[in-house]
């Protein structure tokens, strides 16, 4: 392993946690400060690129495959590396973040695989950050065992043969971490803190394990930030002294740009990709940002109407299938966010058949797995994939030779039938604020209205309010979608979220702030690219 170098990072307006020296030590201070010095200047090339990429889309509103690529989608020859054995079967993967409880639940899941995220699902607070990794770390050593003070109830994980292998997800390219700077006062990105704890702490360890550090890779826009990322790990990879190779990392294609480059990303992955993931609301997310000037022809309805078998999303699942069996990578589908109700068992009855079908569907096109929220989920998941592959780990060998994709064919929206309806913008409204107020008090996965909620819904929800009055949209009856309408809704919201929980629990609440900040990122003219950046200067 290199020697330390003389300067690592400066801890700034953080309380110390407990424990926190265990992850925050020199050696592996001088890794993260050693990532940052030589790839953050690429990040911030990457993320000016995706601006004039954005402006590009406003000018032409559309987007098509890349001419300058064509070579490498034609070669037939190239393939990603064998998925080693702890991920060749994929085919439950329960989401989560990695606090205490969450660590050992979704170990003993009965899943496959664990995305343990630092992303979307968690809230980036110091404590998050830190602790996380700490967990993480505990669980691998057997040493997380824990009683709930508040329930009494004591969690323990099972045998090792039946924990689910970790797939940890650091933050995008777009956050930095301010808790961490360089002798600059430059902050470290978030994406290369947590990539660089766990990987520095937990490479060899995961290795002795039988397994190795694999990562999902959030809200990547070209293949060139996948190129980043291989740089990345490679010189980790040698600077901790494992074999190249040793990383596998998952891609989400999340974004509309990333579509169009689904082979050119495993591409510049290749030596360390194991597959792509279908996410469906950062995706619509991104068409809204993306195209936002694009007028009519790409405005999207309410998004529980935008299910995965419209025409463009299909389009999009079907390519990604296609591109992933060609290449010899994992495809793995979304998510099924429901969370099943302990007091409602005809609500159960009529979600539990919705994940029943949507996993069905997703076997049947092809996935080598898919995504849950919830344990309850797990048996569901896996009856639907269990039918298809059997006693295959996965069903890389269906080709979809039968798909063709055209590019028009992604960003067909106006082949919906559905309309925004004023009920999606009060829903819109109520999941944005609920979802924003619980962001701030420091929680990333949140159940609202019987559904797991993670950033990206407060996303689509705020960036569909944004395009929909700016697209003049006139809702079903008569009422046309207009700021001041906005401001009313919220306004009707955040008095009967008062009522609903009581004047103490409200007062206690960050409830004024989130309606403020939800109503900011919907109604400036200025679009906030995404709308963590302004929640993370609030959040304390």
């Amino acid at each position: 392993m290199s020697a330390p170098a003389p300067s690592p990072l400066a801890i700034v307006d953080a309380e110390p946690l407990p424990r926190q020296e265990e992850v925050l030590t020199d050696a592996a201070l001088a890794f993260v400060a050693e990532l940052h010095r030589r790839f953050t200047p690429r990040r911030d090339e990457l993320l000016a690129r995706r601006a004039e990429r954005r402006a590009e889309i406003a000018r032409t509103s559309a987007l098509d495959f890349l001419p300058e690529t064509a070579a490498v989608r034609a070669d037939d020859s190239w393939k990603v590396a064998p998925a080693p054995a702890a991920l060749n079967d994929r085919r439950v993967e329960i989401t989560g973040p990695t606090d205490r409880k969450m660590t050992i639940n979704a170990l003993n899941s009965g899943a496959r695989v664990w995305l343990a995220d630092f992303e979307d699902a968690s809230a980036p607070t110091w404590e998050n950050v830190i602790l996380g990794q700490l967990n993480l770390t505990d669980a691998y050593e057997r040493r997380i065992d824990f009683t709930d003070e508040r329930t009494g109830k004591s969690y323990a994980l099972k045998d090792a043969g039946e924990l689910a292998t970790v797939v940890m997800r650091p933050r995008g390219w777009h956050l930095n971490e301010r808790h961490l700077t360089d002798a600059d006062g430059t902050p470290v990105p978030g994406a290369l803190v947590d990539f660089g704890l766990y990987f520095f702490h937990n490479a060899q360890r995961l290795i002795d394990l039988g397994k190795g550090p694999y990562f999902y890779l959030p809200k990547t826009e070209s293949h060139l930030e996948a190129r980043l990322w291989n740089e990345i790990f490679v010189f980790a990879q040698d600077y901790v002294g494992v074999p190249q190779g040793t990383v596998r990392a998952t891609v989400l294609i999340e974004t509309i740009t990333a579509a169009y480059e689904m082979e050119e990303i495993l591409y510049a992955l290749r030596d360390h990709a194991s597959g792509l993931n279908a996410g469906r609301w950062d995706y619509l997310f991104s068409i809204v940002k993306n195209f936002r000037d694009g007028g009519q022809k790409f405005v999207l309805p309410d998004r529980n109407l935008v299910t995965m078998t419209a025409p463009f999303m299909r389009a999009y699942t079907e390519l990604l299938v296609r591109t992933c069996h060609k290449r010899g990578a994992h495809a793995i589908g979304g998510m099924a966010a429901f969370i099943p109700s302990r007091k409602d068992a005809e609500v159960n009855k009529v979600a539990f058949e919705k994940v029943r079908a949507d996993k069905d569907r997703e076997a049947g096109d092809g996935f080598d797995g898919s995504w849950v929220a919830h344990p309850d989920l797990v048996p569901i998941a896996l009856e639907s994939f269990d039918k298809v592959l059997g006693d295959r780990p996965n069903q890389k060998d269906r080709l979809r030779e039968d798909v063709s994709v055209a590019p028009g064919d992604l960003i067909a929206i106006d082949s919906l039938d559905a309309k925004p309806t004023y009920a999606g913008l009060v829903n819109a409204v109520q999941v944005g604020i609920r979802y924003i107020e619980a962001w701030l008090r420091g929680l990333g996965a949140v159940a609202i209205f019987n559904l797991m909620e993670d950033a990206a819904t407060a996303e689509i929800s705020r960036s569909q309010i944004w395009q929909w009055i700016n697209a003049g949209v006139v809702f079903e009856d008569g009422k046309a979608a207009t700021a001041d309408l906005a401001r009313e809704v919220a306004a009707a919201e955040l008095a009967a979220i008062r009522t609903e929980i009581g004047e103490d629990a409200f007062t206690a609440g960050k409830w004024q702030e989130a309606h403020d900040l939800l109503l900011q990122v919907s109604l400036d003219a200025d679009y906030a690219d995404f709308l963590t950046l302004p929640a993370y200067e609030r959040l304390r």
